[in-house]
Parts: structure tokens; C-alpha cells; sequence
């Protein structure tokens, strides 16, 4: 397998002014649908501080549309290790690479593990629609679906299925449930002898290659990362990914052996010591097991997804949207960054405008904390994928535009951990003084990213400018709720004067600040060298009487 070298050690291929596509006063250039344009003589809204996640496919992949998806708001590339293969992988990873450096802004790429999915084999072009009342039937080690004769009855619809041990763990009676519970069969027979087993379709609809098939009354032995997912994760590593997903987790051991090996993978020799070795894990909480261990999940791991698509089939669906708060409120209160996903603007794989029930879905993720929202099919495989990033970042924006109109809390979401040491209570005392003052912004030199992942912890409401001379480290940090990273070196002179004057300069030209606006300067010296003491000032841009004066 081959790596795609990255530039994680410095920021040669980036710009001076960096930002990570939260600018929304840029759009992009080229045709777009009229229906999803902000409407004529509209102010544009303000930049928003929560990320859009992109899944990057067919749709997507192409170098002029990648462009276009960051500069609509991309700020995380989701790579789906579901389907395709490493050849497309790396393809789309060298895209994604070239066009963001091209473009100046960093931006993340997460691998998405598989995991013990259960998945309809390779069906003919096209799927094959079964409809409700007749029989199916999954076979195992079959290269394609097909139609079979049956007797003297119609011929019945044949699915490969990717885990041969379904025909043992699946009993009469059991439901089978395909592409998130949208078609639904009832198991009535099973011959183990020949792999077989026999579904009633109680709901119909079309299957097509990959859909996901879920068990929820069946004990599914499955190891929770398979073989395939150790292979994807040892590509991801030697390819520079900068998230990797962890599918269907179940207890927190789980998130703790793939970080183990991960580190490793990466020669690490499980130290840990230097952060561009390893990759995070983001813990997709998609099963009700993990619900009951979320705690412990959340504190294992470094960030949190609530996919909701196989949550909702494995669960009472009633009971998603309470799930979906309880996980980013313990996201919030273990300071991990939490990602909203699945079916938010579904209509928009079709239309060219999402259900007002979509964009109020959209809203409510930003009203609960979520840092980040994201699009799967709708970007990877959708007719719109750049109209349905903007017109996310739309929805997105206007409720961030509606909290920042409500009075702030009196404390900061996230209680202040002294396991943590001197930058988490900097942390914490600065959200007192950017609330208290008024601040504008905040400007953090974070040259792994441990500073911005602290301050965006606390939801400070403003932006967070974080700056490091790290690649690696500015990729990360595009998942981070509130912040926009910058990839340059630090001032020639190293004196924190000379970066308080190019901060003005940065924010002053992003439009984040004007002249005499306060803003709040986090730094240590010498700047860019990872872990030292940081000092907290006060800064009044384009006056360096106050802040930094050496």
C-alpha cells in the first residue's frame, strides 16, 4: 500500500491568511440552483462557528468540486471505507490534499471504519426493487444478486450478504432490516446447509449494492473491528488521515484497542508523546449498548459521532432525538468534540431544497452543541452536493445568529478538570473575561492544537483564530466547534508583539475585528514549541500599547 504524503510538518503549501471555509461571505463561483440562493439584496450571515463534515464519492470527487465544497463550508472530508476501494481512497485523499493547500484552508480528512456492518453483497446496476408479501432470499458466498426460479412460482430476488454467520444468528422470526430500516422482512426460514435464508417483505423498496442490514433481535458475534478495519486502519496511518471512525461501538475497551494499535501502527510504542504520531478516534455511538456505557466511551475517546441512521433502526425511534442530546451533553461535559450525522438534508440527494422538517433537524443539532453537522449521501452521491453544503451553512449560521442574540450563561459549559493542569483553568478564566468584556475573538498559538481544543471546549460563542506552523496540527483543528486555524510560521523575530500585529493584521482582513475591538491573545514563548506555559492578555487590535509587548 502506498502513503500520499501530506506536508504534516509544516505549512508550506499554505497561505499566509488561512481559513477553513466558515467564511460565508464567500461563494462559490459557477451555476447554482436558484432555490437554494439566499434571497436578492439579503445580507449575507455571519461566518458560523459550528464545521460541516462532507462525505467525498462520485459526486464529489472531482478536483473543481472539492474546491467548490470548501469554499461552500467544508471543513471535514469524510472518507467512507464502506465502499470503495484504497486505489479511490487515495485518489480522493490526493484531491482533497492538493485543492485545500491550493486554496490556502486547512481541512480535515476522517476515515470511516466499516466495523461489523452487516451489508447486501453486489447487486446489478440499477438494485433490484422487492415489494411487500413476496419472499427474498440472502445467500452466502454469492458473487451477485440475481433473480431465481422458484418451482412453478415468479422467480425470487437472490442477495449476496457480506457475514456468512447470518444464516446461523438470525432465526425465524427475527426481523431483517435493509438500508436503515427503510425496507423491512420478517426471517421465515433458514437452511444452513445451503447458506440460505428466507425473508418475508413486510415493507418494500429498492436494495442496491452495500445497503446496511440490521439485526435487533438477533446476538450477532461479530468482533466489533474486523479484519478489513485493521487493514483500512493501517492505510489511514500510513496515509496522513487525521480522524478515524470507529463504527458501532459498544463498551469503551472497544475505543482503547483501536487507539492502542493505531499507536503502534504508527511506531509509537504506545508513549503517546509526539500527537502528529497518532490519529484521533471519533466513536460513532450507533447501538443501544453504547448508550449505556457512553460516559466511559465518551471520556476513551477523542471525539463523538451520533449516527443516527442505525441508532434509529436498532432502537425505538421515538427515542433517538432524546439520545442524540444525551451524547452532545456528555460530549460537552467531558470538553470532546461531538458531530451530528445522518439523514439532515436527505431530501437534497434529489432536490434542490431540503423538508422544513430537514432545516429545523439542522437547527436543533446547533441548538443542542453540536460542534459539527454532517452530510453522507447527499455530498457523496447527490445532484446538489455543493448547493446542499451551503444551504446547510445557511441553516447553520441563522441559529447561531439566533443564540448569539440570548443572554450568555453566567458559567462556561465545561466545568474546569485540574486533572487538566494551567491551560484548562486559562481556559476557563478566559471565557469569565471574553463574557464579561465583550470580546470579539480570540486569538490562541496552538502549535499541536491542545490550546484550541481546550478554548473550544468552553463555547466562548466568538471566533477562535488559532495559529501553528503544524500542518497536521491546523488539519485537526478544522473539527474543532468555533475555531479557524491558520498554517504559518511563527514571526521571524519570535517576539509575541510581532504575532499580536499580525493577528490585527489576520482578523482585520477575515473581517473578524476592526480597529479597537477587544479581542483576548493566549500564547507562550517561544512560540511555536508545543507544551509551554501559556499567558492570557488583553489586546485592543491595532494598538500595541495593549497585550503583548515583547
Amino acid at each position: 500500500m502506498s502513503a500520499i504524503k501530506s506536508g504534516a510538518a509544516g505549512c508550506a503549501g499554505f497561505s499566509g491568511v488561512t481559513r477553513e471555509g466558515t467564511d460565508v461571505r464567500h461563494h462559490q463561483s459557477g451555476e447554482r440552483e436558484q432555490a437554494g440562493r439566499e434571497p436578492a439584496g439579503a445580507e449575507a450571515p455571519p461566518a458560523m462557528l459550528a464545521k460541516i463534515v462532507a462525505t467525498i464519492g462520485p459526486a464529489s470527487e472531482s478536483p473543481e468540486m472539492v474546491r467548490r465544497l470548501i469554499e461552500a463550508g467544508v471543513a471535514v472530508f469524510r472518507f467512507n471505507f464502506s465502499h470503495g476501494d484504497f486505489e479511490a481512497h487515495g485518489r480522493r485523499l490526493a484531491t482533497v490534499r492538493r485543492v485545500s493547500a491550493e486554496m490556502g484552508r486547512p481541512v480535515a480528512c476522517l476515515g470511516d471504519l466499516q466495523g461489523p456492518k452487516i451489508r447486501v453483497g453486489k447487486v446489478p446496476e440499477g438494485g433490484l426493487m422487492v415489494r411487500a408479501g413476496e419472499d427474498v432470499i440472502f445467500r452466502v458466498r454469492l458473487a451477485e444478486a440475481r433473480l431465481e426460479a422458484q418451482h412453478a412460482a415468479d422467480p425470487i430476488a437472490v442477495f449476496p450478504v457480506t457475514y456468512e454467520k447470518l444464516i446461523r444468528e438470525v432465526e425465524p422470526g427475527h426481523k431483517v432490516l435493509v438500508n436503515d430500516g427503510a425496507i423491512r422482512m420478517l426471517a421465515v426460514e433458514r437452511n444452513i446447509e445451503r447458506g440460505e435464508l428466507r425473508c418475508r417483505v413486510m415493507v418494500g423498496g429498492l436494495v442496491t449494492s452495500g445497503k446496511g442490514i440490521n439485526l435487533p433481535q438477533s446476538v450477532i458475534s461479530a468482533p466489533s473491528i474486523t479484519e478489513k478495519d485493521w487493514e483500512c486502519a493501517a492505510w489511514a496511518v500510513a496515509n496522513g488521515l487525521d480522524y478515524l471512525a470507529l463504527s458501532f461501538v459498544r463498551r469503551a475497551e472497544e475505543v482503547e484497542e483501536l487507539k492502542e494499535r493505531l499507536a503502534a501502527m504508527a511506531g509509537d510504542k504506545g508513549a503517546r508523546e509526539d500527537q502528529s504520531r497518532w490519529i484521533p478516534v471519533v466513536s460513532k455511538i450507533e447501538k443501544p449498548q453504547a448508550l449505556a456505557d457512553l460516559e466511559r466511551i465518551v471520556r476513551a475517546s477523542d471525539a463523538v459521532m451520533v449516527a443516527r441512521g442505525d441508532l434509529g433502526v436498532e432502537m425505538d425511534i421515538a427515542r433517538v432525538p432524546v439520545a442524540q442530546k444525551e451524547i452532545v451533553a456528555a460530549c460537552a461535559a467531558h470538553g470532546k468534540p461531538c458531530i451530528v450525522a445522518t439523514q439532515m438534508l436527505e431530501t437534497m440527494i434529489e432536490s434542490a431544497t431540503p423538508t422544513r422538517a430537514e432545516a429545523s433537524d439542522v437547527a436543533n443539532a446547533i441548538f443542542d452543541g453540536a460542534d459539527a453537522v454532517m452530510l453522507s449521501a447527499e455530498t457523496a452521491t447527490g445532484k446538489h452536493p455543493a448547493l446542499v453544503v451551503e444551504t446547510m451553512r445557511r441553516i447553520a449560521a441563522a441559529a447561531e445568529g439566533m443564540l448569539a442574540g440570548r443572554p450568555r450563561a453566567s458559567t462556561p459549559p465545561k466545568k474546569y478538570d485540574a486533572r487538566h493542569g494551567p491551560i484548562a483553568a486559562l481556559a476557563h478564566g478566559a471565557w469569565h473575561i471574553a463574557n464579561d468584556l465583550g470580546v470579539r475573538a480570540i486569538a490562541v498559538w496552538s502549535q499541536w492544537g491542545g490550546s484550541a481544543r481546550y478554548l473550544s471546549q468552553n463555547d466562548f460563542g466568538i471566533p477562535i483564530v488559532a495559529f501553528s506552523s503544524s500542518e497536521m496540527a491546523t488539519r485537526r483543528m478544522a473539527l474543532l466547534g468555533g475555531v479557524t486555524a491558520v498554517c504559518e510560521a511563527p514571526p521571524a523575530s519570535g517576539a509575541l508583539a510581532d504575532w499580536a500585529a499580525r493577528v490585527d493584521e489576520y482578523l482585520i482582513s477575515a473581517g473578524l475585528a476592526k480597529q479597537g475591538d477587544i479581542i483576548l491573545l493566549v500564547a507562550g514563548k517561544p512560540l511555536g514549541v508545543p507544551r509551554v506555559v501559556n499567558s492570557l492578555f488583553l489586546h485592543r487590535v491595532g494598538e500595541p500599547g495593549l497585550g503583548f509587548s515583547a
